[in-house]
């Protein structure tokens, strides 16, 4: 299961097809060649992410890949 913790880079190694996700939401660091893009919560309260909002990404994410 992922959470707000995870590093973007084990969520994409784990789940390429995410990377989608995130950068339709507004979540870009994908693209801006860092070679460290932290934690999903961290990278999303970046782009303006309010709690409220990560959680919701969180789950999102979730549901897409089927987790329990």
């Amino acid at each position: 299961m992922i959470n707000r913790d995870t590093l973007i880079e084990d969520l994409v190694r784990e789940y390429p097809e995410m990377v989608r996700l995130l950068m339709d939401k507004g979540v870009r660091c994908l693209a801006c060649g860092e070679p460290v893009w932290g934690t999903i919560a961290g990278a999303a309260a970046e782009k303006g992410f309010n709690d409220a909002r990560i959680d919701e990404l969180v789950q999102e994410i979730n549901q897409r890949i089927g987790a329990q």
